[in-house]
């Protein structure tokens, strides 16, 4: 069995390349595409894989666009943080759609799956069927973390998601800085965070940053299609959003604005640590 995988987090597509090896050892691994752009020109180039196991958001866009220009004859698992695109995914082929972060059992089944349908995959009738299940269920939901415990006075006080304006890697430690300007290490890797944290509400904009939507004050572009992020809390140095992401950064910030604060809650009298 040939594999594709659309994923646009490295340390994601090495851990899904792991849980691969464990749940199917003859599957081969064909190449690992970052992006819409990648993924034309990868299927310009190679014939189909037996199976595409897809994140949804990559680096310039949605898988869905690569599944819509290419005229997708291979089935999809998709593996993602969004839970809101379950409907759609199962109207492109798709066999299973599982939330990261992914868990081995979850793979195995989700193969087992795939094995399972893979003789009526060619007919319409399959993702008519699928549609006619789809349709009758509700929309799954997924619980975000809402609140950090942070060291403050040598006490742990809560701190709400409102009044945090993002997350910044400095000096190898993950940093979450309030709204007011305050910084508390924290024992997260960023990549954590952005399975705990609402997509909604944090973008990871970069390596080293996961933002807010109420911290970003405005983006102006830069050289060779990257964007010069603007923050409140000012950080110590300029922020820039690589072309790759620029496209999904602005779309993520432009949403739909029904959970959207806008503005950082009021600080409720927490003290600094100094770390």
């Amino acid at each position: 069995m040939t594999i594709l995988l659309l994923e646009d987090e490295y340390p994601a597509a090495e851990h899904l390349q792991r849980l691969l090896r464990r749940a199917d050892p003859t599957a081969q691994v064909v190449g690992v595409v970052r992006s819409v752009a990648a993924g034309r020109q990868w299927f310009a180039q190679h014939a189909p894989p037996d199976l595409i196991l897809a994140d949804i958001q990559l680096t310039d866009g949605l898988s869905f666009e690569v599944f819509d220009q290419v005229g997708l004859t291979s089935p999809i698992i998709f593996t993602t943080s969004y839970d809101e695109y379950a409907i759609r995914a199962f109207r492109v082929r798709s066999v299973d759609y599982l939330l990261k972060p992914l868990k081995l059992a979850a793979l195995r089944a989700a193969l087992a799956k795939y094995h399972d349908l893979r003789a009526a995959f060619a007919p319409v009738a399959h993702s008519q069927q699928l549609e006619q299940v789809l349709d009758s269920l509700p929309r799954p939901s997924r619980t975000y973390k809402t609140r950090f415990l942070v060291a403050s006075n040598e006490q742990l006080v809560p701190l709400a998601v409102d009044q945090i304006a993002y997350f910044q890697t400095r000096h190898e430690l993950v940093q979450l800085v309030s709204c007011d300007g305050r910084r508390f290490v924290l024992e997260y890797t960023l990549e954590q965070l952005e399975q705990l944290l609402d997509p909604r509400l944090f973008f990871r904009a970069s390596r080293q940053l996961l933002t807010h939507v109420q911290a970003v004050r405005g983006v102006q572009p830069y050289f060779n299609g990257k964007l010069v992020l603007t923050l409140d809390p000012i950080p110590p140095q300029e922020l820039h959003i690589s072309r790759d992401k620029a496209t999904a950064f602005k779309e993520w910030l432009a949403g739909d604005g029904e959970q959207l604060s806008g503005v950082c809650l009021p600080y409720l009298g927490f003290t600094q640590v100094e770390h």
